[in-house]
Order: structure tokens, then sequence, then C-alpha cells
């Protein structure tokens, strides 16, 4: 997610808070033996048609379309990759939908946002040399990464796109909100439009990789879930035509259910499952509208996927020298709604980063003092955003260059294991919690590092790890040590934990519904579990959870010391059923 536009930002809290209070069609538990199947915002509201997606039961899907169609209910789309169908009812035609037993959950078609508003600095961003990534290393060359976002201008900073509209739009790349493009440029521009004798000044992280964008947010920067989920869809049913081998979701909607029924998160599932490295943003909304203080619990769907990689922002403060380092405010910190999942699982940098721009585009004509340009009186061709938006396209790259090695040397990287290597060499923020940072910083220089000495070819059970390799990153002249930490699920695995060849790492240990954190063949010592402290002392976890004084997990969420709502976490969120 992005924090670029406070307009934007809200008519977003209304428009949630309108869920909140009955926007939508109600149905009590009762309506189904075992409760509603219905999300929080379904089982609210009023009479009116909403448009909500039905997860099937495998093989009942066909049956359930004839049934809606027999009651005049229109079928929107289908998804053969969650089993549902997306539709429009009322409330007769939600409480029947509920009733259903070929009907396994009801979700609200719920708008995603792209969505924020950075504060300025002056100079250029020095983002290659934060991540101590120099000319001469990896460039993420011949790795695909789908960008499901509001679309792209084809500009020279991009040298191999692919683009496909699912807003009906056309079929030529663009990009109307501006996003999509500033996304897609701090993943992989090649940054020649702002070349200069030392080199270009706005280069993405992995500059050769290839692009296709897939557009599904409008000019104003929303879109349906069910647009997401087709767009997801697409692109793992043309994973080897198109060479995706990483998905980018800098977007997301507030959490209405568990993570087991939400559509938009089974899909993000099912495309790990495919062997997509799934990168998403952790959400923009870390403090409280009212106070300004920070808060816990805001996590956005789908970035409380399991097996997603969901990133929070690092505001490096323009400077190499991670000593002033920081986790802004509005990123979103875990845990997850319903589910109490550890999130997010890294910070990248996402503050005040230049990156191409969309002339034209609603962002760049709203605000023009975020523009930027290469020499006096010369075009606007970049743009400067912050959010975890940004943050999750840092590391999308960072995931190009890891799998570009990988395959240098003849390797495959399961999703599961490029998740481990970069929780493993994540560079910890000493004075932030783990529910705001992850594991840390992400280190592409350490990450590249460590898997330049692992052997996947090992014997399962075997050690992998080549030779040595110290745990250790220098950035701007200053020792940074590693996490040596993988969170599975929500335990905290270390020691040797990436020095054993585990099957949960290999393509063979996927098998529906393996996800990330269910396996238990770890021989690394566990340091977090139930009611376990975690290793910085701040945690106690379970099913409820106090970090330090500020959070109190069950159905309350306090925000700092004094702001308690109870079951309602602040206007960006949903009343809990």
């Amino acid at each position: 997610m992005t924090d670029h536009r406070l307009p934007l930002r809200a008519a977003w809290t209304l428009a949630v808070f309108a869920w909140a209070i009955g926007s939508t069609p109600a149905v009590g538990s009762e309506s189904s033996p075992g409760g509603s199947k219905c999300d929080a915002t379904l089982r609210v509201g009023n009479n009116g048609p909403t448009k909500v997606i039905v997860r099937t039961v495998p093989g009942s899907r066909p049956a359930v379309v004839n049934r809606l169609q027999q009651q005049r209910y229109p079928v929107v789309s289908q998804s053969d990759l969650i089993d549902a169908v997306s539709t429009v009812v009322d409330a007769a035609g939600l409480a029947g939908l509920d009733d259903d037993p070929a009907v396994v959950s009801i979700s609200t078609d719920a708008a995603v946002f792209a969505d924020s508003s950075p504060k300025l600095t002056s100079g250029p961003v020095t983002l290659l040399a934060t991540l101590a990534l120099s000319s001469g290393g990896p460039t993420g060359r011949g790795v695909g990464v789908a960008v499901i976002d509001s679309g792209l201008v084809n500009n020279a900073d991009f040298n191999h796109i692919r683009f496909f509209d699912f807003t009906g739009g056309g079929i030529h790349p663009y990009d109307d909100f501006g996003h999509g493009t500033h996304v897609t440029g701090l993943i992989g521009s090649a940054g020649t439009l702002s070349r200069t004798p030392n080199g270009p000044l706005y280069q993405g992280v992995a500059p050769e990789a290839n692009i296709i964008s897939l557009k599904v947010l409008d000019a104003n920067g929303t879109g349906a879930t069910s647009t997401v989920i087709a767009a997801i869809e697409f692109a793992v049913t043309n994973r080897q035509s198109l060479g995706i081998d990483v998905i980018n979701l800098s977007l997301g909607h507030p959490i209405l259910e568990p993570a087991a029924t939400d559509p938009l998160v089974q899909a993000v599932e099912a495309a790990v499952r495919s062997g997509i490295v799934v990168v998403v943003s952790a959400g923009n909304v870390g403090r409280s509208l009212v106070t300004g203080l920070p808060g816990y619990a805001g996590i956005l769907s789908p970035g409380n996927a399991p097996s997603a990689i969901t990133v929070g922002a690092l505001d490096t403060n323009n400077s190499v020298t991670p000593i002033d380092d920081a986790v802004p405010s509005y990123s979103s910190r875990g845990p997850t709604f319903y589910d109490g999942l550890a999130k997010p699982d890294l910070v990248a940098p996402g503050q005040d980063l230049i990156s191409d721009a969309a002339p034209g585009s609603t962002l760049f004509t709203q605000f023009p003092d975020r523009q930027v340009t290469t020499r006096p009186g010369g075009p606007s061709q970049y743009f400067r955003l912050s959010g975890t938006s940004m943050s999750a396209a840092v590391t999308s790259g960072t995931v190009a260059l890891l799998l570009q090695v990988a395959r240098d040397a003849d390797q495959t990287l399961t999703p599961n294991l490029v998740k481990a290597i970069l929780e493993y060499t994540a560079l910890p923020l000493p004075q932030y919690d783990a529910l705001t940072q992850g594991r840390g910083a992400v280190d592409p220089a350490g990450a590249i590092r460590l898997l330049q000495a692992i052997d996947p070819s090992a014997p399962i059970g075997s050690w992998w790890i080549a030779s040595p390799v110290q745990p250790v990153t220098i950035l701007g002249g200053v020792a940074q040590t590693w996490s040596q930490t993988v969170v599975w699920g929500n335990t905290v695995v270390s020691g040797n934990i990436l020095g054993i060849h585990e099957p949960a790492w290999d393509a063979a240990g996927w098998g529906d519904p393996l996800v990330w954190g269910t396996a238990d063949d770890f021989d690394g010592t566990v340091v977090w579990g139930n009611f376990e402290n975690d290793v910085d002392g701040t945690v106690v976890w379970g099913n409820c959870v106090v970090w330090g004084n500020t959070v109190v997990w069950g159905n309350t969420v306090v925000w700092g010391n004094t702001v308690v709502w109870g079951n309602i976490v602040d206007a960006d969120f949903v009343t809990l059923p």
C-alpha cells in the first residue's frame, strides 16, 4: 500500500466505516447450522443489492451457478483458482446462499485500494546504496514479475514489459492513476531517463527483470477484490507462457474474515502453491487517525496470507547508514485480525522513494509538488511517494535478484525457501518489536551471499551450506547482524534452521493444503511459541497477546496506552462479529 493521498485516505475511512455501521444485507448466525458463512460486513446491513464472492465446495460450483441464474441473480465472474463465483444478491439471495450446503463462504467483493501521503525531503534517494547493492551484481535478468496494480506507462526505463488490462480499458500500456508505474519502477526501472555520467539516479532494484503489468485499479486507485483475484488466476494460468516468477500486490482491503475463508488470501495461497513468490504490502493503517498514536492489528488483506511475504515500511532517512533507520508510524503492524498471525514478515525502504511517473495520471496531476525532474527546466518524469506499497516493490525486486542468482547456478528456489532466506538475513532494528518490523529490514546483499552458499541439491536432512557464512552485512561502515531466525506460523525458529535441508523448503513439500507455517519438521530451537517470550522479552503469545504495555489482543486492541476501541479498531477497520 502506498501512503500518498490524504483525500483518498479520508474517503476510504468513510467508506469502511459505512460498511461497519450497515451498508450490506444482514444474515444471522442461525442461517446455517454451523453459524453464518458470511464475512463481518455481510452480517450487519440493509436490504440493498450487494456484490459478493461465493466460494463453493469443490465440484459444486456449476450447481450453485445454476441456482443463482434460476433466481435471476447475475453471475459476474467465476474463478477456477479458488472455486468461486462473483454475483450480486439481495438479502433473500444472501440468506439462500448462507443456507446452501454447497457454499463454503460468502465474502464482500470489497474495494481494494492503493492509498498514501508522503513527507517531502530534498536530494536524491539513495535506494540501492541503502540496500548495499552496487553495479556489477545481479540485475533480475530473465525473472518475470507480475505487478497487479493500476497499470504502467511504457517509457525508456522499461525494456521488457507485457501489459494486460482487467479493467476493460485497452490493450496498450497505460496508467491513469500513477501508482502502478511508480511501483513497477522501483522493481525494474533501468533508470535510463535519469542517467548521469555516474550512472542512473533512479534505477530499480532489478533493472533487467521482465515486467508483466496487470491493471486492476482505476483512475482513482480503486478496484474490486474479484478483479484482483482474476488477475492472480491469470498469472497462475499463464505462469509458464509469460515466465511469471513473482507477483507484487501493493494493495489491499480491511480484513473482514479469517484467512481460511478470505477469497483474496486463498487466491494468494493458490499462487504460492503453484510456485510463484507473492509479495504483499502490509498496509498504511499503523496509526490512529484520532490520536496519531501507533496501533496494532492493522495488517490488510491479503497481507494476512500465511505464505505471502508481507512487507512493512522502513524510513532510511535518505542515508546509507542504518543508525537512523525507523519504521514510520503509518506502517501497519500485526497481529492479523481473526487469526492473530505474526505479521509483517519484513520491512523494506518505503519512505520518500523516487520512481517513474505517469504524466497526466491522477496522482501526477493532483500533486505537482511531488513531481521530480532530473535537470533544471526538464520534464517531470519521476515522482516521489511513500508507503508499504513501495516497500513491497523493493522486496519484489530483491526476490528477482535471488531467483536470477539461483538460476545462474542451475538451482531452483521455492517460495518457502525465498521467504526463509529473506527472514534469516533480515537486519533487526533494536528499538522495534516483532509485530512492527517482522524479522527486520530486508537485506538483499546478505540474502544473495547466503543463497550462494546453499546447495539445494543436498540430500534431505543433510547440511546444505557449502561454506561458512558470516551472518553480518556492512551498511555505511556499520556492521549489522542478521536476525538468524525464521517465523514459521507463529513460532520463531533459530539455530541451524537454514543449515539443515528441510522438506518444507522443497517443491516436494508443496502439497495442498501445505502453507507457510504448517510443517513441523524443523530441527531448529523454538524460542517463541505459545506463552513463550520473544527473544527481546517483550512478547507474550497465545490466545491473548500482550506487547509490552501497548497492545492487548483478543477482541480488544489498545492504541498507545490511552485509546481503546473494544471490538472496533479505528474507523479504518470493521466491527468484529
